[in-house]
Parts: C-alpha cells; structure tokens; sequence
C-alpha cells in the first residue's frame, strides 16, 4: 500500500472515531434535555364551565325535612388556579344560575263523611305539604244544631314549579393527579337562591341559602376542554328568616362543559 492510500485511510478512520465519539457525548446531553420538558399537566389557570343540573327527589339526608322536592339548575362557573403540584390542583370556583327551578308536591283530601249522611268528598288544598305520607284526621263539628263527622286523608298529588336564580359566590375545588386526562374530584360551595314564590312551602321565604358538597370526576379531551360529572349534596334552607324552615335536601347530579387555559 503506497503512503497516499496510507494516509487517505487514516483520515477516513479518524472521521469515523470524531463522528462515533461526538455522537456518544451528545448522547447524554439529548437525553437530559428530553428528561426536562415540560411536564403534561391537563390544569388549566383560569376556566369557563357551562352547566347543568338536575335531582328527581328529596328527602331527610342531613339538614333537610320536605319530601319530593325536584330541582334543576341551568347556569354558568368560574374556576381560577390556587395551587398546583403533582398530586392536586386546588382551585376557586363560583357558580352563577339564571335558572333555578324548585318543584313542590301539592296536596290532594279524600273527605269521608259519616254523619249526618254518608257521603264522601275529594279535592286539593292551595298549600305543599312538608312530608308525603298519608296523613289522616277525625272530626265532628256542629253546625246549626247539625253535627258533620267523618275522616278526612291528606296526600300528595299533582306538583308546582317555582321559578329561581342562585348564585354561589364562595367555592373551593380539588383536583387529584393534575397529570392524567380523568381526574377525581371534590368541591363545596355556598350562596343563596331567590325564587318567585316561598319554598318549599308558604310558610317559608322567597330567599333561601343554598350549600353544596360534590364528588365527582373531570375527564379532559384536551390540554383546555374538559367534561366534569359530580354527584352533590345541595341543602336549602332559609336559616328561620321566615316561620316556617323546612329545608330541602337533595342528591344533585350535575353535568358540565368547560373550557379556559
């Protein structure tokens, strides 16, 4: 082999070791710059929520005595980011409802008169009771020296929708492993509803205070949109502002759409 082919392959095997070598210090470098990308949170800083809820019932949960009370709730919320790390992502949130609907179960009477003639009456009265259980009463009352008896029985029959707003001012919700598209959930919030007429009964007030305590579930389809589903406890009660204060628990399903960044 002639010094030229010496020297030419050489040059070629020192270009190989540069190139092999150059290659494995970078190697470190590349990888430790792929280690700190950003991390993947699905968090977003301040979001928007459109809203929808609805309870088929109501009963003694924990505040609450009226029965068969029915809510559904249309409205709108805002989140903004408190705190955020790698397990939760602790955030305020409000919600504003233009429409808050309350339905109340109407009562209906079977009269069985005994005295002076058999004979039985059926109607409805103008009030909600608190309970639905059947209730029954006697009587006997004379009247111009004729005495009426008889049993009369009172129930629930028919129902009455009273139209609301609310708004919840003061909110608090928690996150669970920000990392992940479907995150659990827990929330509370406290506000006051007004409604057109008293609620749950007459006897209670047109403004009531409202509070809820939620547990659920976000799942994101992106970084910024999100479905959030929550089952809650929703108390109303008017605190004895007025004479009568039933309260309304409920188990509220609530459904929502947000979005923000």
């Amino acid at each position: 082999m002639s010094d030229r082919g010496c020297e030419s392959l050489l040059a070629r095997t020192a270009c190989i070791l540069l190139f092999v070598g150059t290659g494995m210090a970078c190697f470190p470098i590349c990888s430790s710059g792929q280690e700190r990308q950003p991390r993947l949170d699905y968090a977003r800083r301040n979001s928007f929520g459109i809203l929808a809820a609805y309870s088929p019932d109501s009963s003694h949960i924990l505040l609450g005595y009226a029965q068969k009370r029915k809510l559904v709730n249309l409205g709108i919320s805002y989140s903004r980011r408190l705190l955020l790390d790698r397990v939760v992502d602790w955030q305020y949130d409000g919600e504003f409802l233009p429409v808050a609907l309350e339905s109340d179960p109407l009562t209906a009477y079977v009269n069985q008169q005994t005295s002076p003639t058999p004979i039985t009456f059926t109607g409805r009265l103008p009030y909600s009771p608190v309970t639905c259980s059947p209730q029954s009463q006697t009587y006997s009352v004379t009247f111009n020296g004729v005495t009426y008896s008889g049993t009369q029985t009172e129930y629930c029959s028919g129902r009455q929708w009273t139209i609301g707003e609310a708004i919840s001012p003061v909110g608090l919700e928690w996150n669970f492993l920000p990392r992940r598209k479907i995150q659990p959930l827990v929330a509370g919030h406290g506000g006051y509803m007004y409604s057109t007429h008293p609620i749950p009964v007459g006897g209670a007030g047109s403004f009531n205070f409202i509070f809820d305590i939620d547990a659920g579930f976000e799942m994101f389809r992106t970084k910024t949109r999100s479905f959030r589903a929550e089952y809650r406890y929703h108390h109303i009660s008017n605190d004895n502002t007025a004479n009568q204060n039933p309260g309304i628990d409920s188990g509220l399903l609530q459904v929502s759409y947000c979005f923000g960044r």
